[in-house]
C-alpha cells in the first residue's frame, strides 16, 4: 500500500476511538500480508465507511498467506 494511502488513513482515524483505530490498523496489516503473499485484493464497493473487498489468489498464495498470518500472530504472542 503506498505511503500516501497510510497518511490519508491516519488522518481519517485521528478522531476515532482507540479500539476503532486498532481494528482498522489490524485489518490493514492482514490485507498487507495477503498482498505480500501474492493475493489480489479488489475494492468491490463502499457504502459510507464500510468497504466491500474481494480477495482472490491461487492455493499456493493462500497457503503463503496462512503461514504469514500464523507467523505474524505468533510474533505478537511472544511479545
Amino acid at each position: 500500500m503506498p505511503n500516501d494511502t497510510f497518511s490519508v488513513r491516519a488522518t481519517a482515524l485521528a478522531g476515532q476511538p482507540q479500539d476503532t483505530r486498532d481494528a482498522v490498523i489490524e485489518l490493514d496489516e492482514i490485507l498487507a500480508l495477503a498482498r505480500g503473499s501474492g493475493m489480489l485484493i479488489t475494492l468491490d464497493g463502499q457504502i459510507g465507511r464500510e468497504k466491500y473487498q474481494s480477495i482472490a489468489g491461487s492455493l499456493h498464495a493462500f497457503k503463503r498467506f496462512a503461514e504469514a498470518l500464523c507467523n505474524n500472530f505468533g510474533q505478537r504472542a511472544a511479545m
